[in-house]
Formats: structure tokens, C-alpha cells, sequence
């Protein structure tokens, strides 16, 4: 089964303009549901991190009718992400903080379809970072 395309970029679109809203909001949900995800961060310059996080949605935005383009990117991302810290169990953490920021930023005009839509997108960008990463990581556990 392949991915409603056009619901995504329709749903995308709708949150696109108020960006720095939406990774605002994504980066509030992480850190309220695991206050230790923080440490992960303790080095980070937070304004540059969230125009990268912003950089790859759009391009995963630009890319959904040729997911198989950004395979090697998103692999790459995977193996970066858990050079940092960061674990298997960190990516459902994000993937519902991320799923709450759309729904907040796009308001009266998100639909649930759209939330289940991103749901299946996520997934599928999940996966395909996990296969980057190589099989011992270290890093913080998020629960």
C-alpha cells in the first residue's frame, strides 16, 4: 500500500507557512513528553537545529512522489542521529510530538485523515533512518 501522496502534500502545505511555529511546537512536545531528550540537545544551537528539522520536512515534502531519491539521505540522517545519542526508542517519541504539532499548528483545518496520513509517512521515514544506523548505538534512553 503506497502513501495518500496528495493528502500529505495538502496537509503539509497547510502547516508550511507558519514553520518555526510548527517546530516550536515539535521540540515543546519532545521535551514534555521526556524531559531527558534534553541532554541530547545540551550542545545544540537550538535556532540552527530547528531550521535543519524544518530544512528536512520541507524536503521530505519536495520528495514524497520520489521517496526513493532520499533513501540514502535519510540513511545518513539515521547513522548522524544515533552518532548523537539517539536510539530506536526515541523515534516514536518524535514521530507523536511531530504528529501533535501539525494538528496544533494547522488548527480547525487539520483533519484526523491528515494525522493518520502523517502517521504512515513517519513510519516509513522511520524505518528507512533506522537502516542507517549501525547495529551498537549508545546514547540517552527516552521514556
Amino acid at each position: 500500500m503506497g502513501l495518500p501522496v496528495e493528502m500529505l502534500e495538502r496537509s503539509f502545505d497547510l502547516v508550511a507557512p507558519r514553520g518555526e511555529d510548527l517546530v516550536n511546537h515539535l521540540y515543546a512536545n519532545v521535551f514534555a513528553r521526556a524531559p531527558s531528550a534534553l541532554s541530547l540537545f545540551s550542545e545544540a544551537d537550538m535556532t540552527r537545529q530547528k531550521k535543519m528539522v524544518l530544512q528536512i520536512l520541507i524536503m521530505l515534502r519536495k520528495s514524497l512522489r520520489n521517496l526513493d531519491a532520499i533513501v540514502p539521505a535519510l540513511q545518513s540522517l539515521g547513522a548522524r542521529h544515533a552518532r548523537y545519542g539517539v536510539l530506536p526508542e526515541h523515534y516514536p517519541v518524535v514521530g507523536s510530538a511531530l504528529l501533535e504539532a501539525m494538528a496544533t499548528v494547522g488548527g480547525d483545518e487539520w483533519e484526523p485523515a491528515y494525522t493518520t496520513a502523517w502517521a504512515g509517512a513517519y513510519g516509513v521515514v522511520q524505518d528507512v533512518m533506522l537502516s542507517g544506523v549501525p547495529t551498537e548505538t549508545g546514547g540517552v534512553v527516552i521514556r
